[in-house]
């Protein structure tokens, strides 16, 4: 199995080096087009009471008076080093605060992600098992109203439903305010992450719902199925002996392979909720100019979703029996 999944995995690697050249050039020049000014961004509302001696001192200190070409290069140089800079907002090397933004949404997305999976997954599978019923028309009503629903809003429905109305959940953060991180509590931290993972959870539901259904539905209407049933079998027996991995192999793939939309909605529901996570910060690091946490942000959203697509691929090689033998990953 080794010689079978190492040429995959370099190939994987090679594949990944020419993204994050691609991304990072297509980038930075997003980035030099861009209509805000990284001084004005950085300097704030004292801007007026900047001289242009210091101005240029400030563009001096981050290198924005260098050609583009040059700071790309020098960007690129500092990387391959493994130094991402210096954020300019936060005054910190770019790869701490995103190791300890990355922290936070780690957990958020983790929670959202398996939460949509199973219930996703289980809800597919009611559907496809008792068709054309209510149970059917309720999970498919559920996920094409979800589905055409931004994120953002649901973010705020929850909002105002769980917390200003009823007033049992936060209204947002990740701790209590006012309180320092040694009085912080791990129920605390739960609390205050359950709504933008219920979120992230409800939207992310429809894909995987619905791409189950249709497959099970394929696989009732097989020769095999039909045969089963024609010997008795019913329920969950039925399901379980041949239903199962048909439906549960691509389910799999299209979870893994969703890390995409994960981190896109991550980036609206930590917005909503001032969740400080690693998509607050690429907002922040966007409005406000700060060039090169922006820039890291992007790199390491590239190799999160691409890691994401490349664990649907080997999952589902090391999962299905027939691709162990195949000649080609």
């Amino acid at each position: 199995m080794t010689h079978v999944i190492l040429p995959f995995l370099l190939r994987k690697g090679g594949s990944l080096l020419l993204l994050l050249l691609a991304v990072s050039s297509i980038s930075f020049m997003l980035v030099h087009f861009s209509p805000i000014d990284p001084i004005q961004a950085y300097v704030g509302a004292d801007m007026l009471r900047v001289s242009a001696e210091q101005r240029e001192a400030i563009m001096q200190y981050w290198g924005l008076n260098d050609p583009p070409l040059v700071r790309y290069w020098n960007w690129i140089s500092a990387l391959v080093k493994g130094d991402l800079g210096t954020s300019m907002i936060f005054r910190r090397p770019v790869l701490e605060v995103i190791g300890e933004r990355f922290a936070a949404s780690l957990t958020l997305m983790g929670a959202a992600w398996l939460l949509s999976g199973l219930i996703g997954f289980v809800s597919g599978v009611l559907a496809a098992m008792n068709r054309n019923t209510w149970i059917d028309k309720l999970v498919r009503w559920y996920c094409y109203t979800l589905s055409s629903t931004p994120t953002f809003w649901v973010g705020l429905l929850f909002m105002l439903v769980f917390a200003v109305w009823l007033g049992i959940l936060p209204i947002g953060l990740a701790v209590p305010a006012g309180v320092t991180s040694d009085q912080v509590h791990f129920l605390d931290r739960v609390r205050h992450m359950l709504l933008p993972a219920l979120t992230l959870s409800v939207t992310g539901i429809a894909a995987i719902a619905l791409h189950t259904r249709e497959k099970l539905i394929h696989v009732t209407e097989s020769d095999y199925w039909l045969f089963a049933r024609a010997r008795g079998e019913r329920g969950f027996t039925l399901f379980w002996r041949h239903g199962l991995r048909n439906v549960a192999l691509p389910a799999i793939t299209l979870q893994f392979a969703s890390f995409s939309e994960l981190f896109g909605g991550a980036v609206l529901a930590e917005q909503v909720f001032s969740y400080p996570g690693l998509g607050q910060a690429a907002v922040e690091a966007g409005l406000r100019g700060d060039i090169p946490l922006l820039l890291g942000i992007v790199l390491f959203s590239a190799v999160f979703v691409y890691t994401g697509n490349t664990m649907a691929d080997l999952s589902y090689r090391l999962i299905d029996p027939r691709m162990k033998t195949g000649k080609r990953l």
